[in-house]
């Protein structure tokens, strides 16, 4: 059973074109600035940025810590929240999904994933996907710009206030709407920010980047010396299958992408994983596993096997029991580690792009499905 989460009544979305700046927007010392030239000590900055972060506040006037006269100039100036929740789903497992208009009118997702001791974020960082991958919901429309840093911020936030109130997000995972490497530079100032003692707390090691395989990108990634995990989604044994899959292969190549993981491997020590969203017929055979295990074997990484997520619209299937089966099997026996991704909030649309599809085709104002 799907929970949609009723929503207050708000102005049409061509009303919501933001007249205050967000505050997740500026820097520390953008805000420290602002701060100085009202004659407010430095410390104002950390104490906002404390009750944004990790305060829950939904208001500047719940900031009691603040002067009164500064909170009012705070509302007149600034918003707390850039974005307004379109959609609030929620799963039996208690996953929830947001879909975000932006201050443009455009829409993203993201997703709080809850399990015993984990609370994950998964966020996007991208309106639209400009990677074309096929069965990818995300992207089906293209890329429509990057998110600032405010908005990747505004995603955490508004996914750690839906945690209980004695709880905290324990991980990120930057696998929602977007290519994050295409983003890098805002990603790793959000990915900072949300680190901070008076951010969030998330430590690079309990971060998860995805990248479709940008081989340049990765060797930057890991130049950075952070510890984050990084994802590939490979989808493919072969050059050929991938063109066909990942459009962006033509121009890289597994082989270019592998090497680029090495040396993410090589520089930062953290294992890489290689995602592979299994297509029932097409990418699972006897042939495919036999192409990855040569690819993979020796190497030290994990392939995270994803079981097709039906899109309505997109023509593929989802892979027989026998055959996935089989796949795990002559992975496991030629020394590749593999495990299959636990579907979570499959009722509420949880894979990226497909709540978003959903309001895209239909008239603004109007209802849309809320999950199966």
């Amino acid at each position: 059973m799907t929970l949609t989460v009723p929503l207050p009544t708000v102005e049409p979305p061509s009303a919501i074109a933001p007249i205050r700046r967000p505050i997740l927007n500026l820097s520390s010392d953008e805000l420290g600035n602002w701060l100085a030239e009202r004659g407010e000590p430095p410390m104002r900055a950390r104490q906002i940025r404390r009750w944004v972060m990790g305060g829950r506040a939904e208001s500047f006037d719940q900031m009691s810590d603040l002067p009164k006269g500064l909170r009012i100039e705070l509302a007149e100036h600034f918003a707390l929240f850039e974005s307004r929740v379109e959609k609030h789903l929620v799963a039996r497992d208690d996953t929830h999904k947001l879909l975000l208009r932006l201050h443009d009118d455009t829409l993203i997702e993201c997703v709080l994933i809850q399990e015993e001791g984990r609370h994950t974020a998964c966020i996007s960082t991208q309106v639209g996907c400009g990677m074309g991958c096929v069965f990818c919901a995300s992207g089906l429309n293209g890329v429509v710009r990057n998110l600032t840093v405010g908005e990747m911020l505004e995603q955490l936030v508004r996914l750690r206030n839906l945690t209980p109130s004695d709880r905290r997000l324990t991980h990120i995972v930057v696998m929602g709407m977007g290519e994050p490497l295409a983003n890098l530079d805002r990603l790793l100032k959000t990915l900072a920010i949300s680190g901070e003692a008076d951010g969030l707390g998330i430590g690079a090691r309990h971060i998860t980047i995805s990248t479709v395989g940008l081989p340049a990108m990765i060797r930057r990634l890991a130049d950075t010396g952070k510890q984050y995990h990084l994802a590939v989604s490979l989808h493919a044994s072969n050059d050929e299958l991938r063109n066909s899959i990942v459009p962006t292969n033509t121009s890289t190549g597994i082989a270019a992408i592998l090497a680029a993981a090495d040396y993410f491997f090589e520089t930062t020590g953290r294992q890489v994983t290689f995602e592979y969203v299994v297509l029932g017929g097409m990418n699972d055979q006897p042939i495919h596993a036999t192409q990855l295990v040569g690819w993979l074997r020796g190497r030290k990484s994990h392939v995270n096997l994803i079981p097709w997520n039906d899109v309505e619209g997109l023509p593929y299937r989802k892979p027989s029991e026998e055959d996935l089966d089989g796949f795990i099997r002559y992975l496991r026996r030629h020394g590749v580690s593999v495990t299959v991704r636990q579907r979570k909030g499959a009722e509420i649309d949880a894979a990226c792009g497909q709540l978003r599809r959903q309001a895209e085709q239909q008239p603004l104002g109007e209802p849309g499905p809320q999950g199966a």
